[in-house]
């Protein structure tokens, strides 16, 4: 008998700005005022000669340094780094940059002279693509860009091409320079974590195993000693001794399942199915980590421990069972088969009927909504094959197929 569920994958998600970009919003701030200060020099001493109206040129110089005072004080917060924030900045700059139009004599921009903002105009082309990147950050490059071009209306372009190119590259190096600092701050962050945790669970091994395994051996061999009844017990108790061993030889750092570094969100799954392991079930795992999604990797092994739990119902407590971890490219395969008497033709149509959910929700129910498949074969007489196919989506998958190529 065989039953097939299939059903189609799901994933996706974001990211967010972290910590890391604090010194770069402070480096903006530094370069900020020194762009200021230059820009204030050249008009009381190197192109002030340029200028039909000075005095509104110094009205401007006063302008920009309010600004520079207050976007450097609101970009401090980072829940004030916001789009309308950034905006009004981006649109500030660039009328202060076209006011040089009717401050400057209608020659100037033909002899090369610098607007009145100078340099100060990167301000926000930096500050964009520190905040999203250097997509935002090339946008913002060419708006300032464009005005600049406008304000020399053909004269001299090449020199406002350097401008413009210059511009455009300070947006896409900053901006990148700001995404890698986010992901190495994301994995120095899931790094501490992980040793944290690592850390934990050695303690709590440590612990475990001076009390709880003690006890649990000592009731197993005292219950084979004793027989009878207490035989039964003394076996139940080996079991959980042989399992809970496994869980925290998963934990503790061996190499046979502890936490393996993947990104933040993932799991290995060898660990979460050492822990089915007794004397009655034998589990085998590759020897590299198994990194799924940590809903994937719960779901998965939920539905391991269900399959587990029908062996030990349905075919008694004396039954075998074996589970088997595959990871293939783009794939992780889990089979749970057992020794027991197998599943009559149209029982499990009969169980669904009934209420009785075991195979169709806790196992076919979990694949499904992970957009894998179940499949289980059964011979009368010859055991039962519990088959669960999982495709890999998200960085997992992709990272696995890169080490795989």
């Amino acid at each position: 008998m065989t039953v097939t569920v299939t059903a189609g994958p799901q994933g996706g998600q974001g990211g967010a700005q972290g910590g890391s970009s604090e010194p770069l919003w402070r480096a903006i701030a530094v370069f900020r005022f020194a762009s200021l200060g230059y820009a204030t020099l050249r008009v009381a001493l190197i192109d002030r000669a340029e200028y039909s109206r000075p005095d509104w040129a110094w009205v401007v110089i006063a302008a920009m340094a309010a600004w520079t005072a207050g976007t450097t004080i609101a970009y401090a917060r980072p829940e004030r780094r916001t789009r309308l924030l950034l905006s009004a900045d981006l649109v500030v700059t660039a009328g202060l940059l076209l006011s040089t139009a009717v401050l400057q004599y209608p020659q100037a921009p033909r002899h090369g002279v610098t607007p009145v903002t100078a340099t100060w105009v990167a301000g926000p082309v930096l500050a964009w693509a520190v905040r999203y990147g250097r997509r935002a950050g090339t946008i913002a490059a060419l708006i300032v860009s464009g005005c600049d071009v406008v304000l020399v209306r053909g004269a001299v372009f090449g020199v406002a091409l350097n401008g413009v190119v210059l511009l455009i590259l300070a947006g896409v190096i900053v901006g990148h320079l700001a995404r890698l600092a986010a992901e190495v701050e994301a994995e120095r962050q899931y790094a501490i974590e992980v040793e944290a945790a690592s850390r934990e669970r050695e303690r709590l091994a440590r612990d475990i195993h001076d009390s709880v395994l003690q006890v649990l051996a000592l009731v197993q061999r005292r219950g084979a000693e004793a027989g009878g009844a207490a035989a039964e017990l003394g076996r139940l108790a080996g079991q959980q001794e042989a399992a809970l061993r496994a869980l925290v030889r998963g934990g503790s750092g061996d190499g046979t399942g502890g936490p393996a570094p993947g990104a933040p969100g993932e799991a290995d799954l060898r660990a979460a199915i050492l822990s089915a392991q007794t004397d009655r079930v034998t589990v085998s795992v590759p020897a590299q980590a198994v990194l799924l999604q940590q809903a994937a990797t719960d779901e998965l092994a939920s539905a391991v421990r269900a399959a587990l739990d029908n062996v030990r119902r349905h075919c008694g407590e004396q039954a075998r069972a074996w589970v088997l971890v595959e990871d293939e490219p783009g794939l992780v395969t889990v089979t749970v088969r057992d020794d027991g008497p197998g599943i009559p033709d149209g029982r499990l149509a009969e169980a669904a009927a009934a209420g009785r959910l075991g195979v169709s929700q806790a196992i076919r129910g979990r694949l499904r909504d992970l957009g894998g498949s179940a499949t289980i074969t059964s011979v009368p007489g010859e055991g039962t094959e519990v088959e669960l196919r999982l495709p890999r989506v998200g960085s997992a998958g992709v990272r696995r197929q890169r080490e795989r190529a």
